[in-house]
């Protein structure tokens, strides 16, 4: 099967955010992390400055968003 054919398998990947100073905050990552296509689930963790994302979106679309947003992020691994 081609790579054009396939279907991405839905992953979770983590993301360490900073700037989350407040329940806002986490909010606002969270619907920046929902806009990106690909995303099917997101749950920000204020107090540990994470996020864990689920769905076929790159790391590198979802640590963009959080960027635009005014917030730092990166790939936890």
């Amino acid at each position: 099967m081609s790579a054009e054919g396939s279907t991405a398998a839905e992953r979770r990947l983590v993301l360490s955010i900073s700037g989350m100073t407040c329940a806002g905050c986490a909010n606002t990552v969270k619907r920046l992390l929902t806009g990106v296509q690909g995303v099917t689930a997101v749950d920000v963790d204020l107090a540990r400055g994470r996020a864990e994302v689920a769905g076929t979106a790159a790391s590198a679309d979802l640590i963009a968003a959080v960027e635009a947003g005014g917030f730092d992020a990166s790939s936890s691994g």
